[in-house]
């Protein structure tokens, strides 16, 4: 993996899926036209970023030491 002209190369994975997960994807892909890969994308780094905010932080700023 690396970037290429900006835009960062990533390898493929392959997801083994509920047949109704699949569909709403689907359905969700076609209303924002997008490609349901896209919509993965979109929604994997949506919840990372909400993972991040309830951490506080990256996941290497935990403060150390006994809790308060």
């Amino acid at each position: 993996m690396g970037k290429l002209e900006g835009r960062v190369q990533s390898a493929a994975a392959t997801l083994r899926l509920d047949p109704g997960l699949k569909d709403a994807l689907e359905r969700l892909a076609a209303e924002e036209d997008r490609s349901v890969a896209q919509v993965i994308r979109v929604l994997l780094r949506e919840a990372l970023k909400a993972r991040e905010g309830k951490r506080g932080g990256a996941a290497g700023s935990r403060r150390k030491g006994k809790p308060s």
